[in-house]
């Protein structure tokens, strides 16, 4: 997969960064629609497998994300005045979406009845075709952030989201299937590389190279994908993990809990999540001034999940009640602590590129490894329901930050010391 600087791109990171938010932020409005438009027409209790099923293709995606973040460091612009040149990236994507086809497939025996219990295997080809066709998308997206083409990735950004809302939309329209529900959330994937590529194959194609063979390539996405899994677990494969933690508690408790996560959730993690690639490059080309926009991403994170706890604690039970005004309600303060914890998984979001744009691999997995590994054990624990969640999404976070956290304090000392 090759790429090129696109005529009419914007020249400055502000430009770039105000392009990628704002397509970033339409992607984010749109989930939210969902987020209420599915559960109003399904109710609680059929929420919960549409919900594990969102959470597990977005937890698979979200471990291929690991693709994105790779070829992202790796991708550098070249002239594409010179001979052809054989594109690493597109061959590596081509190889591993297959294997993720036959990974899916052959693995589902193994976790087709505790992840579906209801639907069982008609899950299992939407499930299979959307995260295969993601490789690709991931590939594309990634040699696009390499060299900084903003306006195809917003398209990307939006088209994708777009298409999903329509296809579940039309789907809402004449049945309440999670099976085809669940086709209208994997479709969007291979569609939107189909609709997009006519536009951006002119400026993309014999353009960019990556800086890494296929052995040292497939070494570092073995890393990030380990990583990224770790994410998913963290993030969108939250609710999955808490619906396999959670058989004895009631669907509709669980509905409660899921509903309220993905809201409070969404506008720090969704907004944070969509820009690491972009702070890589960031990162990775502007080192002069790392420290500088590091800390004042940081403190932006800080303010704003300040903000919203207070407001969650002030307004979030009356925006669940009229979005699920049936089973239970959570108060104030559950809202306060959800939107504390997406903060810290957001400031998680802005380590994490800062320590990979230094192609620390060994560290950016160790960080999300040890957070997800503290998140299931907190899930684990025999609490009730509620203390053993909010454990879990607090404590998760604070560990994986105090592992990036740790190194990168450690390399500012060192660069200090070496001035």
């Amino acid at each position: 997969m090759t790429d090129a600087r696109p005529v009419g791109r914007p020249p400055a990171r502000l430009s770039g960064f105000v392009i990628i938010l704002v397509a970033t932020g339409i992607a984010g409005v749109i989930s939210y629609v969902v987020t209420i438009l599915v559960p109003n027409r399904v109710g609680p209790a059929l929420y919960v497998p549409f919900a594990v099923f969102w959470s597990s293709i977005y937890l698979v995606v979200g471990a291929l994300g690991g693709i994105q973040q790779e070829v992202t460091r790796g991708t550098h612009p070249v002239s594409g005045d010179g001979p052809y040149r054989v594109s690493r990236a597109r061959n590596f994507g081509l190889v591993a979406g297959l294997t993720v086809l036959a990974l899916v497939l052959a693995t589902a025996p193994l976790w087709v009845r505790a992840a579906f219990p209801t639907e069982g295997w008609a899950l299992v080809p939407p499930l299979a075709i959307g995260t295969s066709s993601f490789v690709m998308v991931a590939v594309l997206a990634g040699s696009l952030y390499g060299v900084s083409a903003w306006t195809p990735i917003a398209l990307m950004i939006t088209v994708d989201a777009l298409l999903r809302l329509i296809g579940l939309a039309i789907a809402l329209a004449f049945t309440t299937d999670v099976v085809v529900l669940a086709w209208a959330v994997a479709l969007p994937f291979p569609v939107t590389l189909i609709v997009l590529w006519p536009f951006i194959r002119p400026s993309i194609v014999g353009r960019s190279q990556l800086d890494v063979g296929y052995r040292a390539l497939t070494w570092n996405v073995a890393r990030t994908v380990v990583a990224a899994t770790a994410t998913g677990i963290m993030v969108s494969g939250f609710p999955l993990m808490l619906g396999l933690t959670s058989h004895s508690v009631p669907r509709a408790l669980q509905g409660m809990f899921v509903l309220a996560i993905t809201l409070t959730r969404a506008p720090l993690i969704v907004v944070a999540m969509s820009l690491q690639s972009y702070l890589v490059v960031q990162f990775r080309n502007h080192s002069e001034r790392f420290w500088r926009q590091f800390l004042r991403l940081l403190g932006i994170v800080a303010a704003g999940g300040a903000v919203l706890a207070f407001g969650g604690w002030l307004l979030g039970p009356a925006i669940y009640g009229l979005i699920s005004p049936t089973g239970p309600q959570p108060d104030g303060p559950f809202f306060a602590i959800l939107v504390a914890s997406s903060a810290l998984v957001a400031a998680l979001c802005i380590t994490a590129p800062a320590v990979l744009a230094r192609s620390q691999h060994l560290v950016y997995t160790a960080g999300w490894v040890a957070g997800a590994v503290v998140t299931v054990a907190a899930l684990l624990l025999p609490l009730d329901f509620a203390t053993r969640t909010i454990c879990a999404l607090v404590a998760g976070p604070i560990v994986g930050l105090l592992v990036h956290g740790t190194y990168l304090v450690s390399a500012g000392l060192r660069e200090r010391r070496a001035r």
